[in-house]
């Protein structure tokens, strides 16, 4: 994949996690759970997609993420915890009937999120000069 691929994944990153913010502050925790869970998804594709790799499916995308990331140990557990959270919660925020998300859910997917960009931030290489999360 090419650097401008990986760095309008990251851009879009940091606008589902500046999105899913603004939404706790006006009460939409759905849909702050759901940015949050695309801030990871688009953040991380940006990671495998500086290494060469895509994926079709978000099943595959989170099974590299503890196949490739935590695993070999490149994150911690905590990292790989924070990311099946929100890909969980996500699925409560869209597909959920009888249960929402609440405030303090939707807070900790928001903080997940948060850590897990950071962590793609830093693990970048030196030449990729992405922009700041926050």
């Amino acid at each position: 994949m090419t650097a401008e691929f990986a760095r309008a994944e990251w851009e879009r990153a940091v606008d589902a996690l500046r999105d899913a913010r603004l939404l706790i502050v006006h009460g939409g925790f759905d849909s702050a759970a759901s940015c949050a869970y695309y801030a990871i998804f688009h953040a991380v594709t940006a990671l495998f997609a500086i290494e060469g790799r895509t994926f079709a499916k978000h099943s595959a995308i989170a099974a590299a993420v503890h196949k490739d990331l935590v695993k070999p140990g490149r994150w911690p557990i905590d990292l790989g915890r924070d990311f099946t959270f929100c890909a969980e919660l996500r699925g409560v925020g869209d597909y959920g009937t009888d249960v929402r998300v609440d405030q303090v859910q939707a807070s900790e997917a928001v903080a997940s999120a948060n850590r897990i960009l950071l962590a793609v931030r830093d693990g970048l290489p030196s030449d990729y000069a992405l922009s700041q999360t926050d």
